[in-house]
């Protein structure tokens, strides 16, 4: 398994050359620092430790600062671990950019979900509504009875759906295609979309499906009809 983290930029569209649209997820790659190297003798498993965005030192503790110092490297804003299999060779201090990854890759993305609040039963669990009649109150999305559970009358256990925070949570989006590796600009181009709201973290993983990837598509390449 190979893995980078990235930025979501937002989505955008692209063509074939047969004329076919593709929605793709436009994910901003900034060189990763391998920061540290996970071994079987000292930490009990093998992973790789990947930095991200420089930090000024002004803003860093001093225990991010002397952990970069050892890669050689600026304090990183972030810092995730990935499975190191397809990626071993590299030591501490190299830097993993988006050519990682090639046109026809399978991955999975993962990041944190949209936060939408304080949400109700009914939109959160997918509740039914109250009827209309015998006795309702007008609030017909309020949550009924909670408490008439046999015995335990007036203990309401725990881990009952009730209204709260929807979403923030860690979600992986699995089994996407890489339409196009950006070098110039640093980017991914995901078919499809990718869990979280603009400018948020994502880890761009080898998907874990049999299939890890399939003929590229052939896109439009307008600079060709520019210099035309």
């Amino acid at each position: 398994m190979k893995g980078i983290m990235g930025r979501k930029l937002g989505m955008t569209q692209v063509f074939t050359n047969d004329g076919t649209l593709i929605p793709v997820t436009v994910v901003e790659v900034t060189p990763n620092v391998v920061c540290q190297k996970k071994t079987l003798e000292n930490d009990g498993y093998v992973s790789l430790q990947l930095g991200m965005e420089d930090l000024k030192e002004s803003r860093a503790t001093k225990a991010n600062i002397g952990h970069a110092k050892k890669a050689n490297t600026a304090p990183k804003r972030f810092y995730r671990e990935v499975k190191s299999d397809e990626m071993a060779d590299l030591e501490v201090g190299a830097t993993v950019c988006a050519d990682l990854f090639a046109a026809g890759d399978m991955v999975d993305v993962q990041g944190t979900s949209r936060g939408k609040g304080f949400m109700g039963a009914v939109y959160r669990n997918n509740q039914a509504l109250q009827p209309r009649t015998h006795g309702v109150s007008r609030t017909r999305r309020a949550v009924g009875s909670l408490a008439t559970i046999g015995r335990n009358n007036g203990y309401i256990n725990k881990g009952r759906l009730m209204a709260g925070h929807e979403g923030n949570y860690t979600t992986t989006n699995q089994n996407l295609e890489i339409v196009k590796v950006d070098m110039e600009n640093n980017c991914l181009l995901i078919k499809g979309n990718v869990p979280g709201p603009r400018k948020g973290l994502v880890i761009v993983k080898t998907t874990v499906k049999p299939v890890k990837h399939v003929d590229p598509v052939d896109l439009i390449d307008y600079s060709k009809k520019e210099e035309a």
